[in-house]
């Protein structure tokens, strides 16, 4: 019985590789973040080396992404991060929205929730273990964009618009 649920789980992983799914490397910079924003050489190898593999359209993929089931959870990690920020897509957020997600990496970067824990186990990616004066940087860096915005535009333009609710 043994064996054969072990030649099973054999046969399913080997059947599992052959499930496609979609790189995430189109590299489109239309509507990039360094469009619109000032980015230091030091901020864009933090950048690079901490984010964008999360949050652009272009990933890195290490040798093992190759392998399911590794290959979708690398797939369902990196959409993930994209819903939330894509920095390749930055410039199409309406200005109230770019603005607040500069907040959002500010509070992100500053709690230590980003990057997160598990881009860097098993001494992964060793370039996103950001120190104190990394973090401060990419903290420096959102905020003065912030405050780039508040000069350049007007303040209501700055603030999301509460959704009401449809009456009924």
């Amino acid at each position: 019985m043994l064996k054969k649920i072990t030649i099973a789980f054999l046969a399913l992983l080997v059947l599992i590789q052959f499930i496609p799914v979609e790189k995430n490397e189109s590299n489109d910079m239309e509507f990039d973040i360094s469009k619109s924003y000032q980015i230091g050489d030091n901020v864009a190898t933090i950048l690079k080396g901490a984010c964008n593999d999360c949050h652009t359209n272009l990933t890195r993929y290490p040798w093992y992404s190759n392998i399911q089931p590794v290959k979708y959870f690398l797939a369902d990690h990196v959409n993930d991060g994209k819903r939330h920020l894509n920095f390749s897509e930055f410039t199409k957020l309406p200005l109230a929205v770019q603005n607040h997600k500069f907040e959002e990496v500010i509070e992100m970067v500053e709690e230590k929730e980003m990057p997160l824990e598990s881009y860097t186990y098993f001494g992964l990616h060793p370039e996103a273990n950001l120190s104190e004066e990394e973090r401060l940087a990419l903290i420096n860096w959102a905020k003065d964009q912030m405050a780039y915005l508040a000069a350049t535009y007007p303040a209501d333009s700055l603030v999301r618009k509460r959704r009401t609710p449809p009456s009924q």
